[in-house]
């Protein structure tokens, strides 16, 4: 008996193993998609941009909270193009439509999907980018990697894929508010080289009000007026212009992020870094800190007058060790000139020649007016799903209140809002 026992041992963790290599291999197929976002709050993006539509699907969206198209619509329509002169001149409305996951006005915790039809597609601006490589265009990479491609409007490489990201980011950031009173607000500070002194907008105060008071989305009235003239500078010559998008987020609360791998502001870098034309991000004195001593550099700590404990600076940006401290959250994004200009460049054909290129469409000259929302939607998204792994993972039991300070702003008005 002691022979055959031993064999079915054998079998058993042969078909063990064969099965966890399977499920491996199955969870790297997935990962490997690269469409999805998220841990707890997932959001996976579809659509092209010269396809039937774009959209997304939500899971693990709590239930009960209000939601409607709405509540998306606004954020949508800051994104959409064909808003001002100094967008691209493509006209959509970007209507959404939510066709699952709610009922009666409220989440039901089932998958939420959000579709956005495209209705202004213009196939035949595409005919020469079909053949030729548009520099610093992910045209040439995309097909490096799959052998095949989106001829029209770039496909998943065009901003249009932003739509799902705004639409789900629209979601996160009404649970962030309701729940902990959590407040997500991004600007222009720079477009070329006319750049906004870090001291002229108080982030304690700023409003979306003074943000959304002209075109370019720069709270300060004087520098807007000199952004607006830099892209008009370029836009009449067929060219382009890169800029910053200035980000921070008021009233998160305290404790949210893991140490090493999994840091708060490393999760940040990469949703951000993960949006179209970003060439760079920075969190707190970023890389100007590394010009101070470390006695200029630290925030020293001191006691408020509702007993708890702050910082008098902020170089650290709001986050420490990788874990939020309750002091604003404040990030830059730097946004490369937009790739697609009717400016005479050299390239190649996909079959090998060289050949020069004017590009056709319609692009934006400048792609930080629009980035904006798109900015706050992917900080909103890392902040809920942090939000939800703090709650899940340190909140079970009673928190220390010599040391933790709850998540939920204020219960009360959160059950009234509900």
């Amino acid at each position: 008996m002691v022979e055959p026992l031993s064999q079915l041992i054998d079998l058993y963790l042969v078909d063990s193993t064969e099965l966890c290599q399977k499920q491996e291999m199955k969870r790297k197929e997935i990962q490997a998609a690269g469409s999805t976002f998220g841990n707890y709050f997932r959001v996976t993006t579809f659509g092209e941009s010269h396809g039937g539509g774009v959209g997304c699907i939500i899971d693990g969206c709590p239930p009960r909270l209000p939601l409607s198209e709405s509540d998306m619509q606004v954020e949508l329509d800051r994104r959409r193009p064909g808003q001002s002169r100094i967008t691209t001149p493509r006209k959509e409305t970007d209507t959404c439509k939510i066709s699952s996951g709610t009922a009666d006005g409220l989440t039901t915790g089932s998958p939420i999907k959000v579709e956005v039809p495209n209705t202004d597609q213009r196939g035949n601006d595409y005919s020469e980018m079909s053949l030729a490589y548009r520099p610093s265009h992910a045209d040439a990479t995309y097909d490096f990697k799959y052998g095949v491609r989106s001829v029209q409007g770039g496909g998943r490489s065009s901003a249009r894929e932003t739509i799902g990201r705004v639409a789900a980011g629209a979601v996160a950031k009404k649970i962030l508010k309701l729940y902990s009173g959590a407040e997500v607000l991004a600007y222009v500070s720079q477009v070329h080289q006319v750049v906004l002194p870090e001291d002229l907008i108080d982030h304690q105060n700023v409003t979306l009000e003074q943000i959304e008071s002209n075109i370019v989305r720069c709270p300060d009235p004087e520098y807007a007026e000199k952004m607006i003239a830099a892209i008009d500078a370029v836009r009449v010559r067929g060219d382009s212009v890169g800029g910053v998008v200035t980000c921070i987020v008021r009233n998160l609360p305290r404790g949210l992020g893991t140490p090493v791998f999994d840091k708060l502001e490393a999760e940040l870098a990469k949703a951000c870094m993960s949006l179209p034309a970003t060439k760079g991000f920075e969190f707190g004195s970023g890389f100007a800190g590394t010009f101070m001593t470390g006695s200029e550099h630290n925030d020293e700590f001191y006691m408020d007058e509702h007993g708890r404990i702050r910082t008098r600076t902020n170089r650290s940006g709001g986050i420490q060790g990788g874990i939020s401290n309750g002091e604003v959250i404040n990030m830059r994004i730097g946004f490369k000139p937009t790739s697609t200009i009717s400016r005479k460049q050299q390239t190649v054909t996909r079959d090998k020649h060289e050949t020069e290129l004017i590009a056709r469409g319609r692009h934006d000259p400048c792609v930080v007016p629009r980035a904006v929302p798109m900015v706050e939607a992917m900080v909103a998204l890392v902040l809920v799903d942090q939000l939800m792994a703090q709650y899940s993972q340190c909140m079970m039991f009673p928190i220390n209140p010599e040391l933790q300070e709850p998540l939920q702003s204020s219960p009360e008005s959160a059950e009234v809002t509900l």
